[in-house]
């Protein structure tokens, strides 16, 4: 098989989608983008600092803080002492938004019928590449971060 000649272009514009979706779902359910990225950070590392948080998600220590008292303010998260370490925090998620796994759900559907349309061996191909895709996006994604910093 052969790359398309515009495969850029076709590349950026599901980037673009997913993104674009990605802020309509938050829209849709009272949140800004980063606080339903940063939600889904939480969901799927754990709970964490909130100075782990700041890194995962881009931010600084103030907008971290603003970004943890508006979702404690929402009850999705609540701050609990570190118990290897009194003198810190943790930021734990307790809830998810109402209505997001519904608001989601038509963008999952066609998703999963498209990843249906395909032989089981081609399926084993996308997900291995989400997996290393994402892995890749994140260790660009620190990169960017540090070079930041610096």
């Amino acid at each position: 098989m052969s790359t398309p000649e515009n495969a850029g272009v076709v590349y950026r514009r599901y980037l673009s989608a997913l993104m674009l979706h990605g802020h309509a779902g938050a829209k849709a359910v009272g949140l800004g983008a980063t606080d339903l990225y940063a939600l889904n950070i939480l969901g799927l590392g754990g709970s964490m600092t909130p100075g782990e948080l700041g890194r995962r998600t881009g931010l600084t220590t103030g907008p971290t803080t603003r970004l943890i008292d508006r979702l404690e303010q929402a009850g999705y998260v609540r701050r609990i002492p570190d118990p290897d370490d009194r003198r810190k925090i943790i930021v734990e998620l307790v809830a998810q938004p109402t209505g997001l796994d519904e608001t989601l759900a038509p963008a999952r559907q066609k998703i999963g019928a498209i990843v249906q349309g395909y032989p089981p061996e081609q399926q084993a191909v996308l997900f291995d590449y989400f997996a290393r895709a994402a892995d890749a996006y994140l260790e660009a994604t620190t990169e960017l971060h540090d070079k930041r910093a610096l």
